[in-house]
Formats: C-alpha cells, structure tokens, sequence
C-alpha cells in the first residue's frame, strides 16, 4: 500500500503583499509560500524588490495591502517575543558595537529566551547555541576579539552567526554571502542546507546565481512582482530566470548540479 508523502507545512506566508517607498511602488500583488524544512532562494535583476520583499516578511517594513502570515498566523497577532522567537532575520551591512567580543555580538541571538538576568543568567543551552553558531560560520577562533577588529567578510560571518543562534524555525537572510570568499560562500551553502534538512524555513536573497540553485527552491523576480517559483531543477523556472537577466546567464547542469554560467 502506497502512502502519499504529507504535504509540506508552509511556515510563511505572503498573501497580496504590495509596498512602497514612499511614492514610489516597489512590490505589487505578490503572494508566495515558503515551508519548513525547505531553503528558498530569491533572485532577480537589480530594484526587482527582492530586500524589500525580505523586510516585508520580517515586518519590517509597512505593507500598503496585503498579509503574511508567520506559522499559519497573521505576523502583528503574535507578542513580540513570540516572533523574536520564531523568526531570526539578517540584514545587509548590519553594524555592530566595535568594541563587543564575538561571542557576545553572537550571544545577542539568544536575547529572546532569557529573563531579567540576561546573558549572565544564560542556560547551558544557550552558550551551547553561541558554540554551534561560531562553528558553523568558521568563526570560533576569534570568539574573544573585539567585532572591529575583524574584515568585512569576518563581521558578515558573525551576523550571520548571530542569527543562526537564536535557532528559530524560520530564517531569513538578505545578501547573507555579499562579502564572503568562495570557500565561506560554499559553507553559508553547506550550513543553509543543513538547517533546512533539519526542518527549518530558509529564505535568502541572493546575487550569487549558482548558490541560489543550490537552495531547493528558487523564486524569480522583476519589477516587484514575482514572475515564477518552484524547484531549482525546474526547466520552466530555468526559462524565466535567464529570461529576467536578458539572456546573459545559461542555467546548466555540471558534475551532477544546477549552475548558472555568464553568456558573452
């Protein structure tokens, strides 16, 4: 007797979403899921809205219509707490205290499970989280050395780290790879994979075409509006993106996976 597989468990939910800059639209009736234990990347052209799309998500930014919906509820319905809790975002160029050591800028994603004692009242489970997150993102070497006192790829890994510690089930990252060499770009990919296997909702924005379709799943946009979403072995989204980049990029397979190469 066959069993079919259970449907995959949306964790957010975009419904309708449209936003402006001022005047200015950027997203216009948008709608797009996003399911625990799957990595979407979200790719596009330059002002496609793709960091806007994330800020939405992460509400941080007004919407003038629309929805989203964090673990099957309406995102301002849940205490903040709660949603500190269930969703962990990186932005781009986050700033941090200079003087902060590592492990303490990393130990700031714990701040939703802890009381009135803050750190100093931390539980073992905590510091094991910081542990976890600084291994990770190839940082725990400098886990005592001041945040300024590092490269600009070096303080991108411990934002990153930082996020990853609050262990949330919902993960969001803008340009989470932007400063990053090849070989930390490869492990953002291999740590990214690893947390969706795990059951985890990843979505990232993306620049670097052949990282997002190592993601399970690829949403294409331009001009604010989202033109295809499905797998990243998907011909038709294949289509669609080389089409958004005006056939400068050839998605094709190599040794076994999807990437994408320049067209000159």
């Amino acid at each position: 007797m066959n069993i079919p597989a259970a449907a995959p468990v949306i964790a957010l939910q975009a419904k309708g979403l449209s936003a402006a800059h001022g005047r200015q639209p950027v997203l216009h009736d948008l709608s797009l899921s996003a399911h625990a234990g799957q990595w979407l990347a979200i790719v596009g052209p330059n002002g496609a809205g793709k960091s806007t799309l994330l800020r939405c998500l992460a509400g941080l930014m007004s919407l003038a219509a629309g929805q989203v919906h964090l673990q099957g509820r309406p995102w301002f319905d849940m205490p903040a707490a709660e949603r500190a809790r269930q969703l962990a975002w990186l932005g781009q160029d986050v700033a941090g205290d200079p003087a902060m050591a590592v492990a303490d800028v990393v130990a700031l994603g714990r701040l939703p499970y802890q009381g009135w004692l803050g750190w100093q009242g931390a539980e073992v489970g905590d510091r094991a989280a910081v542990d976890q997150a600084l291994a990770d993102t190839d940082m725990a070497w400098a886990r005592k050395r001041p945040l300024g006192a590092l490269s600009g790829g070096e303080r991108q890994r411990v934002m990153l780290a930082r996020a990853l510690a609050v262990q949330a089930p919902v993960l969001l990252l803008d340009e989470p790879v932007s400063h990053l060499d090849v070989p930390h770009q490869r492990l953002v990919a291999q740590v990214l994979r690893r947390e969706a296997a795990q059951g985890r909702c990843i979505i990232s924005v993306l620049h670097e075409l052949p990282l997002a379709l190592a993601a399970d799943r690829l949403a294409v946009m331009k001009q604010g509006r989202l033109l295809a979403e499905g797998r990243t072995d998907d011909p038709a989204v294949h289509g669609v993106l080389e089409d958004v980049f005006d056939q400068a990029v050839a998605v094709t397979q190599h040794d076994g996976r999807w990437t994408a190469l320049p067209r000159f």
